[in-house]
């Protein structure tokens, strides 16, 4: 097969599916927005199955649930009948996919559900079916053809169920409320978890990690904090404990171009830069990033971080922890 003919056939299997998706939006009716209010409204879990391809499907679709404030996992219908559905509760909430509507495995269940008062939500491209008969809310997802040219393998009505799927998600999220800050709580590994959860306090450098330095300090002392330290930078208090300035890396190669060895004749108060730059250390990650970028071209690799309503240093958090931490 020549590579124009690759291409023609990947550009109608994508031209199929994203047909047969659009396809759902005139079919969106009350059975949605029933279907909405009765996963809101939930008490317990939402509990999604299906088996073969469509099993794939709801495994993505509870996931996708799960990771945006609807509590929600994947039964598959086959083992639910050998025990798994003993994780099915009173109060739980059923989302069955299956395109046929008559997949044995999810019909054997129906007599579970309607004992326990379990409410059925059904995604199906037959709404005619046996499993759409038993649901209180029917999602009609029938699609005109399938991309696969053989008509065999499930690939526009797969697509046209995930879609389904997200749309229920997406709409949910918003109908609950839910926030960046929401989401972040059920990432935590990932970036946009780390950039909201990770505060300043997370990666400062505290206790004897923290240079710093007295103003009557000789810089060649100064010099020793800095690079004992490894931070490029070190603090000067005054007496009563408040950070009054900072000496970096960068301060004494100026200095040296200023006065030569003359500089070690310097106390620490005549070397540092007045008014260093500080953060909360409730500050989010983030904010502080945001901060160092912000004094371009000249960008601060460093914040001094402070205790609460005073001047006193507690802190200090580097550039380079925020970067390793993944922010």
């Amino acid at each position: 097969m020549k590579s124009t003919e690759l291409l023609k056939r990947a550009a109608d299997v994508l031209r199929n599916e994203s047909s047969g998706i659009l396809s759902l939006i005139d079919r969106l009716d009350d059975n949605f927005v029933r279907a909405v209010e009765l996963l809101r409204d939930c008490a317990g879990k939402v509990v999604v199955t299906g088996v073969g391809k469509s099993g794939h499907i709801c495994a993505k679709i509870a996931a996708t649930l799960a990771s945006t404030g609807t509590p929600a996992f994947f039964l598959h219908s086959g083992e639910a009948l050998h025990g798994d559905i003993g994780m099915v509760m009173q109060g739980d909430v059923i989302v069955a996919v299956s395109n046929s509507g008559e997949t044995d495995e999810i019909l054997k269940l129906l007599p579970h559900f309607k004992t326990h008062q379990l409410t059925l939500i059904v995604i199906t491209g037959n709404p005619e079916s046996t499993l759409a008969q038993a649901g209180e809310a029917v999602l009609n997802v029938r699609v005109k053809e399938e991309a696969c040219p053989l008509g065999l393998a499930p690939t526009t009505s797969t697509a046209a169920a995930l879609a389904m799927g997200d749309a229920l998600a997406v709409v949910l999220l918003a109908e609950k409320g839910f926030q960046e800050a929401d989401f972040a709580v059920r990432h935590p590994g990932g970036i946009l978890g780390r950039r909201l959860l990770l505060r300043v306090e997370d990666l400062m450098h505290r206790g004897k990690e923290l240079p710093l330095v007295e103003q009557e300090t000789a810089i060649k002392d100064a010099l020793f904090e800095i690079s004992e330290k490894r931070l490029g930078l070190t603090g000067i208090i005054d007496d009563q404990g408040n950070l009054v300035g900072m000496i970096t890396d960068g301060d004494l190669r100026r200095g040296l171009q200023a006065h030569g060895n003359g500089i070690f004749s310097k106390k620490a108060m005549e070397v540092m830069t007045l008014k260093p730059h500080t953060i909360a250390k409730e500050a989010l990650a983030s904010e502080a990033l945001t901060r160092m970028e912000a004094n371009m071209p000249r960008p601060i690799t460093s914040l001094f971080v402070l205790e609460q309503e005073s001047n006193k240093p507690i802190g200090v958090i580097h550039l380079h922890d925020i970067l390793k931490a993944g922010i």
